[in-house]
């Protein structure tokens, strides 16, 4: 039997990259399409559901994540050729873009950044390759071969000693027990103020909303809870993080899978999610906690959907106060479910797990609304 297409395991900097593109959205439709199926993949999901998810063909699906292990982030963005023939070769085009991309005070200029200008005039009067070209064809092919002029930017590498172990265990259970694995994250802070967004229009009359001032309503935050077998995602608004509000989630976690056969919660590494209280009950209830690794919360299967959630309820959105937000969220979140998978999908799931269940004599309670928390 084949293995299934994955994405290869991600590092800090491409996690938190895909992550930062699905949660704010603010790139074009190919960019936040093919940074959807990358980051669901590393978060457990076969190709159908990825296909599904993000209203694409499988085949594309295939391509994007085959396209990932072979040129990492590049396949984001898809290159067309086309174009009459080129002028410089492609030695000379690879020297110029690596000239560009080294710092100028390495090349022994007094320089930290180059203009177009000055490093065409670089190029010619380097010593050994003359290479004469023009400022706008050296902009373009810059552009082509994906090198623009971006602002300095800073990352953070995972400090945490078990990195590699945890992303093994979470990997491992994901493989293994996908039926009885769940996601657990926050979302937010969500406030009450006008949010931008996109929507269709007449051309040059935009939907407005008004502006505002004073922010009187506080925030909220979204607990939210994934099944990763079920694709099913439900949650709650809270007032704050805490402790308290994590045992609640996990709770209703625990009420999906009532039989009591062991289930899996990968959570962030938050002191509000390893404390002794929701430790003594996760072992009580035959919970495991898998936690990411600091800084790595990329690896946790909800943030994917973190990212349509605030795309189809707050962006674009002018909520009257949280009960009006938390309603639009409940409502989307059961439409979301009802749309999540095939039918015939889940329900050749459901049938498999009601046959299990009967073989073992267990009785079957009530599992969570899609609005529960």
């Amino acid at each position: 039997m084949a293995e299934p297409v994955r994405v290869r395991r991600l590092t800090d900097q491409e996690g938190q990259k895909l992550q930062q593109i699905v949660r704010r959205g603010s790139t074009s439709s190919v960019r936040y399409r093919r940074a959807m199926m990358l980051l669901t993949s590393a978060g457990g999901n076969r190709v159908p559901v990825i296909a599904k998810l993000v209203q694409a063909d499988e085949d594309t699906a295939h391509d994007v994540i085959h396209r990932f292990n072979e040129i990492d982030l590049a396949c984001l963005d898809p290159r067309w050729a086309g174009g009459r023939a080129r002028l410089l070769s492609p030695d000379d085009e690879d020297f110029v873009v690596a000239t560009a991309t080294t710092r100028p005070t390495k090349l022994g200029q007094p320089f930290t950044r180059r203009s177009i200008r000055k490093l065409a005039a670089y190029l010619r009067k380097v010593l050994g390759r003359v290479i004469r070209i023009g400022r706008e064809a050296l902009r373009c092919l810059l552009a082509r071969r994906g090198v623009t002029f971006q602002r300095t930017k800073t990352w953070k590498e995972s400090p945490d000693p078990e990195r590699d172990a945890k992303l093994d265990r979470i990997e491992e259970v994901l493989e293994r027990f996908p039926d009885r694995v769940f996601a657990f994250d926050e979302f937010g802070p969500l406030g009450i103020r006008p949010t931008a967004g996109s929507c269709w229009a007449e051309q040059g009359r935009p939907e407005r909303h008004p502006a505002t001032y004073h922010r009187t309503h506080g925030v909220r935050y979204f607990h939210g809870c994934y099944s990763v077998g079920d694709d099913t995602l439900w949650g709650v608004n809270r007032r704050k993080e805490g402790a308290a509000n994590t045992l609640a989630a996990l709770r209703s976690i625990r009420a999906a899978r009532p039989e009591g056969a062991p289930i899996y919660v990968i959570l962030d590494n938050l002191s509000a999610h390893k404390g002794d209280t929701v430790r003594r009950w996760a072992k009580k209830n035959r919970v495991e906690l898998c936690f990411t690794p600091t800084y790595a919360s990329w690896a946790n299967p909800i943030e994917a959907h973190f990212g349509p959630l605030r795309q189809f309820t707050v962006a674009n959105s002018n909520h009257r106060n949280h009960t009006a937000q938390t309603r639009a969220l409940h409502a989307y979140l059961g439409w979301r479910n009802a749309n999540a998978r095939h039918p015939d999908v889940l329900a050749a799931q459901r049938r498999e797990r009601a046959r299990i269940r009967s073989e073992k004599g267990i009785r079957w309670g009530g599992r969570p609304l899609a609005t529960a928390a």
